[in-house]
């Protein structure tokens, strides 16, 4: 569901926050956003994202950072397959326009000032969020 919500954006830039083993960060990249950045707070992470890109034949760059404490890069886009208490703590952190959020159950909503949610996409129980800042 969460790369259904990406594949639906204009190509841009994207932010990969929390990226784990990559899969939205290659996709992202697979399907024509660029450039990909891709962070996790777990240096063995980073590490098989960039295999993965690799193997992937995809342009991610990547690097050890924590979203909820570190300088984030800019980017139209941020993903983010990680649980619903971390994109709370960590959406108004991102230098983004857009969020795809994901890594939840369906019973769960992130509750996110400074955001609305464009759409909702369900299945076996977990969700995933297109969310769109809002500005004054």
């Amino acid at each position: 569901a969460c790369i259904d919500l990406l594949a639906g954006r204009r190509r841009s830039s994207v932010l990969d926050a929390g990226c784990g083993s990559g899969v939205l960060a290659i996709a992202a990249a697979k399907v024509g956003f660029a450039p990909v950045v891709a962070l996790d707070v777990d240096e063995a992470a980073v590490e098989t994202t960039r295999a993965n890109a690799a193997v992937n034949g995809t342009s991610v760059e990547t690097f050890v950072g924590d979203v909820l404490t570190d300088p984030l890069p800019v980017a139209t886009v941020g993903v983010a397959n990680i649980s619903v208490q971390v994109v709370e703590a960590a959406a108004n952190r991102l230098r983004t326009r857009l969020l795809v959020a994901s890594g939840y159950l369906a019973r769960e909503r992130p509750h996110l000032a400074g955001w609305q949610t464009i759409e909702r996409r369900e299945s076996e129980g977990w969700a995933a969020d297109l969310l769109e800042r809002l500005y004054d």
